[in-house]
């Protein structure tokens, strides 16, 4: 073999010893970032359980992709924080202002946990949830009662959630998803809500646009909402690898909301400049991390399906 030949294999191996070394870096960032909270989940068996939905489902689509999911989520986080009562139970019964990432974990593993967990594993995640929320119960500033138990509490903050993850999955991996599958999705989700105490939440596409007009006059952007919204922009994930991505996930988040929350928030001065730059920014990370996710929660799902039809 030439030396001009073996310096070629050699440069060649490092750099496949290197893509490996960024690859489970960044694996390693997403993991810190995504879990740690709550139960550790088995998404690899048993062999052929389809969980709650099985990966036909729409939902499956949805909540595959790492990187508008995280944008759907803070997303998601500070629509909810308009709500009075909802903010008041988080204001009162959670460690927000010294573990917002832990809140951004518990919620991952309990959305990763109902869409591709077993089917064990997904209705145990939504019973312990659900007895969480049979205690969480205080009084608002202004005095109103409130328990996250409230069929009205669980469908704002789950309206809040799967609006913003759709919201994100249009945006950054398919635009020209038909509004039927839309409504799948809606239908779908609104299984888990109803599951928590939520019987009627919307479950089209046009019945959650609806129901986000109806309750603007029932949100309210006060001081603790500002509070929360400061705790959520200054969240730095663990891995420093993480940080950069971290910065624009949180701006794309903001980018997600609707114009009159970006308006209630205070985020609209500078919503056509966060607009342009975001979402250039996140269609360069977003195959970078469906990369690194080689063996995603989404990825051993299917397989620990699949491998039922050959039993």
């Amino acid at each position: 073999m030439s030396d001009q030949a073996s310096q070629s294999r050699a440069r060649a191996s490092f750099a496949q010893q290197l893509a490996q070394r960024v690859r489970t870096k960044l694996a390693q960032g997403v993991t810190n970032l995504t879990s740690g909270s709550g139960p550790t989940l088995d998404y690899s068996s048993p062999p052929g359980d389809p969980g709650l939905f099985g990966p036909d489902a729409v939902c499956w689509k949805v909540h595959a992709d790492f990187t508008s999911m995280m944008a759907g989520g803070i997303s998601a986080l500070l629509l909810q924080a308009l709500h009075p009562l909802a903010l008041a139970g988080v204001w009162d019964h959670s460690t927000f202002r010294i573990d917002i990432l832990g809140r951004l974990r518990r919620t991952a593993t309990f959305i990763a946990g109902t869409t591709y967990g077993n089917r064990h594993d997904a209705l145990a995640l939504i019973e312990r949830v659900r007895l969480i929320h049979l205690g969480v119960t205080g009084t608002a500033l202004d005095g109103t009662p409130y328990r996250a138990s409230d069929p009205s509490l669980l469908t704002w903050v789950h309206v809040a959630e799967v609006s913003s993850f759709m919201a994100a999955y249009l945006r950054y991996v398919n635009p020209a998803l038909p509004e039927a599958e839309q409504d799948r999705y809606f239908a779908e989700t609104a299984s888990i809500a109803a599951q928590l105490g939520a019987p009627d939440v919307p479950r089209t596409r046009a019945a959650i646009d609806a129901y986000l007009l109806a309750m603007q006059p029932q949100l309210l952007a006060s001081e603790r909402t500002r509070e929360v919204v400061k705790v959520l922009m200054n969240a730095q994930p663990p891995s420093a690898l993480m940080r950069p991505a971290g910065t624009l996930m949180r701006h794309a988040g903001i980018d997600l909301l609707p114009d009159w929350a970006q308006t209630m928030l205070g985020f609209a001065r500078f919503a056509r400049l966060r607009h342009a730059l975001v979402q250039p920014g996140v269609k360069t990370v977003a195959p970078v991390m469906r990369w690194a996710l080689v063996n995603g929660v989404s990825k051993r799902a299917r397989r620990r399906v699949a491998a039922g039809s050959h039993d």
